[in-house]
């Protein structure tokens, strides 16, 4: 009798696919659009020489 040990892979999930509640994917989409709404926040007082709020008028 051979004492054989089973080998299973581990089961890989889609990093990319959406995900609701705290997930890591829910983290990695989170941290995305985190990124381009900074990007797009910095991008605006740049073009314009205001502050996001200020181009928006709510300051």
């Amino acid at each position: 009798m051979t004492n054989a040990t089973k080998v299973t892979s581990p089961v890989i999930e889609d990093r990319n696919a959406w995900r609701w509640g705290f997930t890591p994917q829910a983290e990695n989409w989170n941290g995305r659009l985190a990124m381009i709404g900074f990007l797009a926040a910095a991008l605006i007082e740049l073009f314009t020489g205001q502050g996001f709020l200020h181009f928006w008028g709510i300051l």
